[in-house]
């Protein structure tokens, strides 16, 4: 059986994860608070972690009952703030921090996924995550888990189970966790952030590369190989539009 064992959501886009043992599901598909709020600057252009190595040195800390966030960074105070009363305050540090001026979108319907065509939970297996960490020297699973970023990790039989959550590209793939439905809708394409190192920002020599290569490798044979015009993929990307709950422990059903 395939259960869900982990569950993350990132408030602020690009910062550190939080954990949590349930989470609605919006109705937009998306994770209640997930990529909530997002940093730009004056422009409008979204300030990442694709954009810049260094948003990698910010640590974020959340207390999710009370809406409040400690920022810390070297070289800079540790402040606590609250996330909605106190936006101006964290502005104004993360403007320190980038040395120009950003401030904060807030999106509490979808957030602001990397595909707004598919803005559902990212789902992968704790048994992927551990597969990939073999593939490079001295790497640990969490150090994976964190470079991918997903939210809702299975415990699942095998490696890459989840590669068959979806289907070709005319095919609706469903699947429930729980009591709520999604539907697998591709293999999430990989961007710069995963070959960096998730706290330095130091690039891992090869990444790419190397995760092709083994990625090719390890891919179930069953898996629909039209969906890959390219091997650097991890997790699936989905979609519900029915809401509800999900919760760590929730078993996962195809069909």
């Amino acid at each position: 059986m395939t259960q869900l064992s982990e569950i993350s959501i990132f408030p602020i886009k690009s910062l550190d994860r939080l954990y949590l043992q349930s989470s609605v599901v919006l109705p937009s598909g998306a994770l209640e608070g997930d990529r909530e709020f997002a940093i730009v600057d004056e422009t409008g252009r979204v300030v990442n972690a694709k954009r810049t190595a260094k948003i990698h040195a910010i640590r974020s800390q959340y207390e999710w009952l009370n809406r409040s966030v400690m920022l810390s960074a070297t070289g800079l105070t540790s402040e606590i703030f609250h996330l909605d009363g106190d936006r101006a305050g964290i502005e104004v540090w993360l403007s320190e921090f980038f040395e120009f001026r950003v401030h904060l979108e807030q999106n509490k319907e979808m957030g602001f996924p990397d595909d707004p065509a598919s803005p559902g939970p990212t789902v992968v297996s704790t048994q992927s995550l551990q597969c990939v960490s073999s593939w490079f020297d001295g790497m640990t699973v969490e150090e994976v888990r964190s470079r991918f970023r997903t939210n809702l990790e299975l415990d699942a039989p095998e490696a890459f189970w989840e590669d068959q959550l979806f289907g070709t590209a005319d095919q609706i793939k469903r699947f429930t966790i729980g009591h709520v439905t999604f539907h697998g809708v591709n293999p999430c394409q990989r961007c710069i952030v995963p070959t960096r190192d998730s706290i330095s920002g130091e690039v891992t020599t090869a990444f790419q590369k190397t995760f092709l290569k083994h990625r090719t490798d390890t891919l179930p044979p069953s898996v629909e190989r039209s969906r890959f015009n390219h091997f650097y993929r991890l997790a699936v990307n989905t979609r519900s539009n029915h809401g509800g709950v999900v919760n760590v422990g929730d078993s996962l059903d195809i069909g």
